[in-house]
């Protein structure tokens, strides 16, 4: 068996190529939003505080507020929707398994462009009887993470004796919500939190759904401010990879937290 791990110099050198693989384009970009006239400056930067700027890269704030109250409202559907039917699934109908399984990770092989067209009449009923806030495009997100965030949950849920923490907390007199929020839900912290990391991200750089439903979020006021100002997108998509990032490592250090009391 130790024939085949791959030796020390092989993960260092798998490790090396993929983060240059990452880290490459970022620093491009990096050094680009740095440069003017073939000279490094922060004149880029210092111009996105610019009063005189302002009416140029307020689509930007509008599109970047609206991505964030998608965020969350798509968050909350994975967490409040997805996640409990998901725990349901795996408790009282594992045979519906494989069918639940199937439909959500559907979305994935489905071109955003024949979602839209799908979807168009639907937003249609949706823009009479909600308005055409960018909110709503919450509904059409919550269906493309999907593949995401069931993978993630289904990770945790798979390493965790789901069966077993429920009857015993029932049979102490608990009830469902007790057992969903305060039994399983903990058990279930790092694949929520990883599903919730990745709808975030997929929420943030999604750009055909929102174009086509007329909708401003970040990805289209990028297009719109990038006619007139070529260094914002670069900036701004900067800003929300740090952001995911640290997202990133928030979700390790809590889920290390975790690990470390269990051990405990």
């Amino acid at each position: 068996m130790n024939r085949l791990a791959p030796s020390s110099l092989t993960r260092w050198i798998i490790g090396i190529l993929v983060g240059l693989f990452f880290l490459v384009p970022l620093v491009a970009t990096l050094v680009y939003t740095l440069t003017k006239d073939g000279d490094f400056t922060l004149a880029h930067w210092a111009a996105l505080g610019d009063p005189a700027k302002a009416a140029v890269y307020q689509p930007i704030w509008t599109g970047l507020g609206n991505s964030l109250i998608l965020a969350v409202v798509t968050v909350l559907i994975v967490l409040l929707v997805l996640a409990p039917t998901m725990i349901l699934v795996n408790l009282r109908y594992p045979r519906l398994r494989p069918v639940f399984e199937f439909v959500v990770l559907l979305p994935i092989s489905i071109p955003a462009i024949v979602l839209v067209v799908g979807l168009t009449p639907i937003y249609l009923q949706i823009g009479r009887s909600f308005g055409t806030g960018a909110w709503t495009l919450a509904f059409a997100y919550g269906i493309t993470v999907l593949p995401f965030a069931y993978r993630s949950i289904q990770a945790s849920i798979d390493a965790v004796d789901m069966t077993t923490l429920a009857e015993a907390a029932r049979s102490l007199g608990a009830g469902w919500g007790t057992v969903l929020l305060r039994v399983l839900a903990p058990n279930l912290r790092q694949g929520l939190l990883a599903a919730s990391l990745l709808s975030i991200a997929v929420v943030l750089g999604e750009f055909t759904i929102a174009s086509l439903l007329n909708r401003d979020v970040l990805q289209t006021a990028l297009v719109v401010v990038q006619k007139q100002d070529g260094w914002a997108p670069a900036m701004f998509a900067l800003m929300a990879l740090t952001f995911s990032f640290l997202l990133l490592l928030i979700i390790g250090r809590a889920a290390r937290g975790r690990s470390g009391k269990a051990d405990s």
